[in-house]
């Protein structure tokens, strides 16, 4: 298996993120465009995202208590994770809830859908966003399942340091430069000193 840092949860949620949000925006344009042409078309991809996120979603717990019961941690970050888990919990058996009360009501009365049943969607919306928001919170203010953090010279922007590539670049051209140099000194000739003049001798 791929070894991934600090288990598959980071992977999973975004998953669930990603189509239970479009499950509740899809939901609320439905609801609020019921004579739309598209409106039956947005209605089956609702339901269809809610189911598939739900199933992410008991994968995206899983790997969330692995996670909260083996990465290292401080008091702090324990606390953040353990308000992440709070919230993350209840979050997803509303979401698994409503997604047995949608394949319960499609499976009975085709690709509808009620007021109430929207309200719970924009209330379960409501919870995930939370509790992304936490998760972020447990990760990039408390550095949960960070391997390393960089270390920040002056502001912390670009430009104050140095960048690899650019460094990189700069040395192979001084080095072209090096060579370059190198190569003239051997093409030019070498100096030949001037050949004494013959000594002429004197008659008496």
């Amino acid at each position: 298996m791929i070894e991934i840092i600090p288990n598959w949860h980071p992977i999973f949620v975004h998953f669930t993120i990603g189509l239970l949000a479009t499950c509740a925006a899809l939901f609320i344009v439905s609801a609020l465009l019921p004579s739309h042409r598209w409106n039956e078309t947005a209605l089956k991809a609702a339901h269809i995202n809610l189911w598939v996120g739900a199933g992410v979603t008991v994968a995206t717990v899983l790997a969330g208590l692995y996670a909260y019961n083996t990465v290292a941690h401080d008091g702090p970050s324990h606390a953040a994770m353990t308000d992440h888990k709070n919230w993350a919990l209840p979050t997803a058996g509303l979401w698994i809830g409503l997604a047995l009360w949608s394949g319960y009501a499609v499976r009975k009365s085709g690709w509808r859908r009620g007021w109430v049943f929207v309200l719970l969607v924009l209330v379960a919306g409501s919870a995930l966003a939370a509790t992304g928001f936490k998760g972020g919170e447990a990760v990039y203010r408390h550095g949960l399942g960070v391997m390393a953090l960089p270390e920040v010279e002056g502001d912390g922007g670009h430009g104050s340091h140095s960048h690899g590539g650019a460094d990189h670049h700069e040395t192979d051209d001084h080095h072209e430069e090096d060579d370059h140099h190198h190569d003239e000194a051997e093409a030019e000739p070498a100096a030949v000193a001037p050949a004494p003049e013959a000594e002429v001798p004197r008659t008496p």
